[in-house]
């Protein structure tokens, strides 16, 4: 019996494996195969004719095209083949941390889309490719830790340079041989953040044309061979400088730190060098170190003159509990959870900051981990960031562990989404710590696998794995006649479950409903699941009726809105709306999974949500306290639920009844917006709709709608701008006859902290801890609510200034 299982698996198999037809394009493949020949220790799915369709480790496609190749830390072997070129479409390459040997080729150049070129930490010999400068598109280029040699390229007539990189943010060239002088045309980059060129071999003198670099941050010119001169005064006057490094190098004379220096400067780091003097502007904070200098011979200098701390026992604490004692593989995480976490090491190679002593700068970067991960809606609990140290290089370590939300372990697809969020260098991380990567500690601890189970393969695996290979050319015979078979029972099936076979046209007013994925459920199978509609399992009512909650025959929780008498559409603009709802898919949308048209009755079956709505929770009904992080992620929840109604459904939805009893909260308090019974769906080119009767809540609906009834998207973006209001003040729009909107624009002052809202902001958002955040979200909200409505950004535009927000302050 067991061996027909098997069988029947493979069988099932190859038919899917028939069905799929190659779909990467093809100079794609073969740019990949030619890495693929030359590469040793390749993962070992790397097998087949089409990566994208069968989703090749490290491989990111878009469509038919590979867009990425993210692949550091696997130990790699072997050269960088010049038929990289053919990738064309390539935007990511990142082979960091591996052993690759050889040239780097030059028709890397041609690989035009590329935004992030990350080839540090391998055996790469001989010169820069000049052709890296037709990568215009080009942000990250990490070439550091290799054996490159010969000078820094730029461009000189028709032949290009470093210099054309008219989109870089960060230059890493560290740890390399590079000779010669630091080209002054390197200046004329001015988008540049990060410029590493530390531990080479460069001469000459410094450029003064640095001093163009109006945007760089960190600067790092330490273990050169620069001409014996004074520090050029120029450094401090960078106005968006905030490190910088020129340890081991032959300046001397005075360090003049200028009266106008960046206001962002934190740290100057000269030691080993020839300093005999510093003048500097009273009041400053900036962390100097003169180890090594002339200047430390004299005691008055002495807190210039220490070695900055190296490592610190630093923990994250818990957060207000008390940690638990786990098993021996567990980790008591900072929620006080015992689980299985995931780890690694977190590598900073350009901090502005040279002592541990400033413990809130981990603090920062560990709320900045875990909302970059709620964000990319991950399964985590918490972070956790220990034992930080610098390192002979100069970087600064810092372990990293991961915790999972709900259960105790990861399973394979968090595993692999926290992964790709770290390796793909998209965490923007807090002011200060530079550019980084991340080397990951193996998993093993997998959800839904036991200790025995992740042993080796047992010999009945090996010898049923023979048994499928030997029945292989039987399975291919028979697959045909199985691929037949199917397609008539799938036939048979779609009309024994088609929800519409019985639908009368003539009593229900046209034609049959095209309805995806949504099942029909009889009334007495919903009667039954909700026992009797009883009052018991009533959880909220509304004009079009009361919602029930009810549990399926296989355990599972629905909602349940039944239309009272007197509110049930006709039956066609019923059919309509079935098909409309069956269409919209979205994390952030509430699923329709059924409907009921039996018995004269009407009735829309959804999935549950646990805990209730954003109403519920700013009222603290849901006992759960939404902090100000957690409103956050829920507005930016709600924003992509809308964008989506907006942007992508098909045809387009205005909701118009956007409010906090319509976002309803998961498990995990992840946004999701619901009751599209008042939606509009408009024509592909329609994106306005005069209404005879204007449909939504008081102190919600756009006034320009109330007073023209003509409903527009806008409409919508108005509603969720009165949203963002209510989760600054935890207020209702209309409350004691006064409206939120007025009051907010009536009390502020921008000129003031918090824009003098404190008065009217519940008091958890007042108390938050992220400078800035509140402004940001009442600039945003007020924009939404702006009049005339044609002033209000699109949703679209609405959403993106808020993942910019998100971004600048978590």
């Amino acid at each position: 019996m067991i061996c027909w299982r098997i069988l029947f698996s493979l069988l099932v198999a190859l038919v899917q494996v028939f069905a799929t037809a190659a779909r990467t394009n093809t100079d794609d493949f073969v740019g990949l195969k030619a890495l693929q020949d030359v590469w040793k220790n390749l993962p070992p799915n790397w097998v087949g004719d089409d990566p994208c369709g069968s989703d090749w480790d490290g491989i990111g496609c878009r469509d038919d095209r590979v867009i990425s190749i993210s692949l550091g830390s696997m130990n790699l072997n072997g050269q960088l083949s010049s038929d990289i070129q053919k990738l064309s479409a390539l935007e990511t390459l990142d082979l960091s941390y591996n052993n690759l040997t050889g040239v780097l080729p030059t028709s890397i150049g041609k690989l035009t889309n590329l935004t992030t070129l990350s080839l540090n930490s391998n055996n790469f010999v001989g010169p820069i490719p000049p052709s890296i400068g037709n990568l215009s598109n080009l942000y990250l280029l990490d070439l550091a830790d290799n054996k490159l040699s010969g000078t820094i390229p730029v461009s000189k007539g028709s032949t290009p340079g470093l210099d054309m990189l008219v989109s870089a943010g960060h230059l890493l060239l560290e740890n390399n041989r590079l000779t010669g002088f630091i080209p002054s045309s390197l200046g004329l980059v001015q988008t540049l953040e990060v410029v590493r060129l530390d531990r080479n071999y460069l001469s000459g003198s410094v450029p003064e044309n640095l001093s163009n670099l109006l945007h760089v941050q960190e600067l790092d010119m330490s273990n050169n061979s620069f001409d014996a001169m004074d520090f050029p005064p120029w450094f401090s006057s960078l106005q968006s400088l905030t490190a910088l490094s020129l340890k081991n190098n032959r300046l001397n004379g005075t360090l003049n730190i200028g009266s106008d220096h960046s206001d962002e400067l934190q740290l100057i780091d000269l030691r080993n060098n020839f300093i005999e003097a510093i003048t500097q502007r009273a009041g400053y904070s900036i962390e100097i170190t003169l180890v090594e200098n002339p200047i430390c011979n004299g005691g008055e200098t002495e807190k210039y003159c220490t070695i900055p701390q190296q490592q610190s026992n630093y923990s994250t604490p818990p957060e207000n509990c008390t940690p638990l004692p786990c098993d021996s593989d567990k980790t008591s995480s900072p929620t006080c959870r015992c689980a299985y976490p995931y780890s690694g090491t977190l590598v900073f190679r350009a901090p502005s900051f040279a002592s541990f002593g400033n413990t809130s700068v981990f603090g920062s970067l560990q709320q900045k981990l875990l909302s970059k991960f709620w964000y990319e809606s991950q399964p985590v609990d918490s972070v956790s960031l220990s034992n930080p140290t610098r390192n002979e290089d100069g970087y600064f370590v810092l372990n990293l562990q991961v915790f999972p939300s709900g259960e105790d372990r990861f399973n394979r697809t968090g595993i692999s989404g926290l992964a790709l969020i770290l390796s793909k260098q998209t965490f923007d991380t807090p002011a200060g710590f530079g550019p980084y990567s991340f080397t990951a500690n193996k998993y093993t601890y997998f959800a839904g696998l036991t200790a025995g189970s992740r042993k080796s393969p047992s010999s009945s695996v090996l010898i049923g794995a023979l048994v499928g290979g030997l029945v292989l050319l039987l399975l291919l015979l028979v697959a045909g006649i199985y691929a037949f078979r199917q397609k008539k029972r799938a036939e048979i099936a779609g009309k024994k479950s088609d929800p519409f076979a019985s639908w009368d046209p003539s009593r229900s007013g046209g034609r049959v409903p095209q309805v995806k994925g949504a099942r029909c459920f009889s009334f007495d199978e919903l009667k039954k699941c909700t026992d009797n509609f009883s009052e018991m399992n009533e959880i909220g009512h509304g004009g079009y009726g009361k919602v029930y909650r009810g549990t399926l025959p296989n355990g599972q929780l629905v909602a349940i809105k039944r239309a009272q008498q007197g509110s049930s559409q006709g039956g066609m603009e019923f059919a309509t709306e079935i098909e409309l709802l069956s269409r919209v898919h979205h994390k952030n949308l509430v699923s329709l999974l059924g409907f009921c048209f039996d018995q004269g009755e009407q009735m829309l079956v959804y999935e549950y949500i646990i805990n209730g709505s954003l109403k519920d929770g700013l009222t603290g009904r849901l006992g759960i306290r939404l902090d100000w992080m957690r409103r956050l992620r829920i507005a930016l929840g709600a924003a992509r639920g809308v964008h989506y109604l907006h942007e992508l459904a098909d045809p387009p939805i205005i909701h118009r009844d956007i409010k906090p009893s319509n976002i309803l909260l998961d498990e995990r308090l992840n946004a999701k917006v619901a009751d599209f019974g008042l939606s509009k769906p408009m024509g592909e080119q329609e994106r306005s709709h005069v209404t005879t009767e204007v449909k939504g809540t008081a102190g919600y609906f756009d006034p320009e709608y109330y007073m023209t009834q003509q409903l527009t998207q806008k409409s919508d973006v108005y509603s969720f701008g009165v949203v963002l209001l209510e989760l600054l003040t935890a207020r209702r729009p209309i409350e004691k006859g006064k409206y939120i909107v007025t009051e907010v624009k009536q009390a502020m002052d921008k000129t003031k902290d918090m824009y003098n809202l404190e008065a009217i902001l519940d008091p958890i958002v007042a108390s938050n801890t992220v400078p800035g955040s509140v402004e940001k979200v009442v600039d945003l909200a007020l924009k939404c609510i702006q009049e005339p409505g044609f002033h209000r950004p699109t949703m679209v535009k609405c959403l993106k200034r808020y993942r910019i927000s998100w971004n600048l302050l978590v």
